[in-house]
Parts: structure tokens; sequence; C-alpha cells
């Protein structure tokens, strides 16, 4: 059993309660209970750090503009109208018939983080959550896929934020993708370019992290790809797991969601 602040739907303030990462379940609720997305600040999303992601690109990573592989950390932002919370429907946009999922442990600051060491990076983490981080099919690097990332619901996060504290080593947990109940995809933390402390460090030296803000580690080479219909259920070891399902734009405004 764990510790984790909670987000009920319709309740202003996050609780505090005790869950069970293995089970999916509260020990203070009644399995009645239904959460909401649980992050409050900006949300950034960091590219290329997981190892096998330079792979991916070939040779395009040594070609004009850049000529080389990124030295510093790449990020990107997940926008506010992307955000969703567990159990949602996501739609996939009109004219689309398949999207990414990617599976991120995502870091929740407890404090505001300027220029830290990587040695005490880790004292600035409330806690960690996981996020779906979903784009559409896209092959560009040379310029913010800011269309493809940053769609309605296209940043699920949840069940919860289990307290920094309870979670032992946050550069070895496991990571895995079920697709209608089928594993679709397994990899863990232990693969991170950057580790957690050495990318909090990286990020801050050029910018402020802000107490509720959220960085995304990274996400796993070989997003797989989801249609209509298809069930996702992210796990990430000592966290949980979030699950959500993917429908039409179609079904999506049927569903009584616009």
């Amino acid at each position: 059993m764990k510790k984790a602040k909670v987000q009920l739907s319709g309740v202003p303030q996050a609780k505090e309660m005790t869950i069970d990462p293995a089970k999916g379940t509260l020990s203070d609720g009644d399995g009645s209970l239904r959460l909401d997305f649980p992050l409050s600040g900006n949300v950034y999303g960091t590219a290329m750090n997981y190892k096998g992601n330079l792979d991916q690109f070939g040779r395009s990573l040594h070609e004009a503009p850049y000529q080389k592989p990124p030295e510093a950390p790449v990020l990107y932002m997940k926008p506010r109208n992307t955000f969703t919370g567990p159990e949602t429907a996501i739609r996939i946009p009109e004219g689309e018939t398949e999207v990414e999922v990617g599976a991120a442990l995502a870091i929740v600051f407890g404090r505001t983080a300027s220029k830290v060491h990587e040695k005490n990076a880790l004292d600035f983490v409330s806690g960690y959550t996981i996020v779906n981080d979903i784009s559409l099919p896209h092959d560009s690097i040379h310029r913010p896929a800011i269309k493809e990332k940053a769609q309605d619901g296209f940043c699920a996060a949840g069940p919860w934020i289990v307290n920094a504290d309870e979670v032992v080593n946050p550069d070895d947990l496991g990571i895995r993708i079920y697709i209608n109940g089928a594993l679709r995809q397994e990899h863990s933390t232990s693969e991170l370019v950057r580790p957690v402390g050495k990318l909090i460090a990286d990020v801050s030296s050029f910018m402020t992290l802000h107490k509720g803000d959220t960085l995304l580690v990274g996400l796993p080479p070989g997003a797989p790809r989801v249609q209509s219909g298809d069930e996702v259920r992210i796990q990430i070891d000592e966290i949980g797991a979030l699950t959500n399902h993917f429908v039409s734009e179609r079904s999506y405004v049927k569903e009584g969601n616009r």
C-alpha cells in the first residue's frame, strides 16, 4: 500500500489516500469513486530520452538544419486542451484512422526548481504519475509537432499521484502498454538516456519548473498505434495503471462530449 494524492471528480482539492498500485484500487474508497485529471500546472514532454529513440531517425539527425543529434534535452508542451483523466474516451480526429500512444513516467514538482544539482534534484519532486502522451503519427524532427501532439484529449494522466517517498527508484520502473488486454510494449526507465535526476538538473539549468508543473521523462521507441474501439492500459511499477478507450470523432460527439 502507498500514499498518493487523488483528484476526485467534482472535488476542488486533491486528497491524500491509500492506494494499491498492483490492484489499481483505492483502499479508502468504495469502488464507485470517479477520478479526475490529477495535474495542475504546465506539462512538459521530453523527446528522444530513451535509448533507441535516436536510432529511429537514422541519418536524419545528421542532416540540415542541425547536422548532429541534440546535446541538450528536447522539450515540447502538452497544453491544457490536451488534458483528460483516467477512464475517459479519447477521440481520434476526423480524417485520421489511428493515433500513437506513448507511455510516460510523469515527474510532479512540489517545489520551484531552478538550476538544481543532479545529486539533490529528487528533493524537488512531490510525486509521480502516469501519462499517456498521444500523437498523430508523424516523421518530422526538424519542426515542433504541435498539430500532431496538441490535439484535444491527447494527454491522459492518472489515476493518481504517488508520493515521491513511496517510489523506491524512479530510474528502475517497468513500463507496459496493453491494448485490448494484450501486451504490446514493455520497457523500463532504466533505459533512459538522462535518468530522472539528470533530466531535472539539465532542464532546470535553462528554465524554471514551478510547484505543480510536470515533466515527462520521455517515450520508449516504437510507440504502438491504436484505432477507434481500442482500449489502452498503461502500467508503471509502483504507480498503478491508467486506462482510456479510443473512439472516432463521430462517436465522441454522440457520447455527448460536445
